[in-house]
């Protein structure tokens, strides 16, 4: 399965580029003993239509462009997703979609307008990282470390570690 981050806008240099980037790249390497040929990251121009709604219309477009339904399933992270996953849960769904033959997991990360309702009628499972708005940089380094974690989780390896029994 290969795993595929869209996100609206250019990740300018600095932290949250080089946070992002290290991720990716630790996904990549311990991915590849999981069944996973890559985690490539598409950053898509934002819009520059004058309303928000053809914005965000326009920019999903973009997005779907990349999760095909018959060959993807597509995780999108919206202020309106669950917020109560646990990351154990969200690698059991990742694993289940990866042991269904499933040819792209298609991270999505939509602008500043939001995701368009099309984009969350396709998702099948839309998360979020809470109640509060964070910035579109540190949504994208939370989603990809969750990547890594998720691989992590799958692999055994001791960076997560979970709840302990008291």
């Amino acid at each position: 399965m290969r795993l595929l981050v869209t996100a609206v806008g250019r990740l300018k240099p600095g932290p949250e580029r080089d946070l992002a980037s290290r991720y990716r790249d630790r996904a990549v390497q311990l991915g590849r003993g999981l069944g996973l040929t890559a985690c490539d990251v598409v950053e898509i121009p934002e819009s520059r239509a004058r309303r928000p709604v053809d914005r965000s219309v326009e920019e999903g477009a973009a997005i779907l462009s990349h999760a095909p339904a018959s060959s993807s399933v597509l995780l999108v992270y919206d202020e309106r997703g669950r917020s109560d996953w646990t990351s154990e849960r969200i690698a059991e769904r990742i694993a289940s979609w990866r042991d269904a033959a499933t040819a792209t997991l298609v991270v999505a990360i939509g602008g500043a307008d939001g995701l368009a309702p099309a984009v969350r009628a396709r998702a099948d499972l839309s998360l979020a990282f809470g109640a509060a708005t964070l910035p579109h940089g540190l949504v994208r380094v939370l989603a990809l470390e969750q990547v890594y974690r998720t691989l992590t989780i799958l692999a055994g390896h001791p960076y997560h570690r979970g709840d302990i029994d008291a």
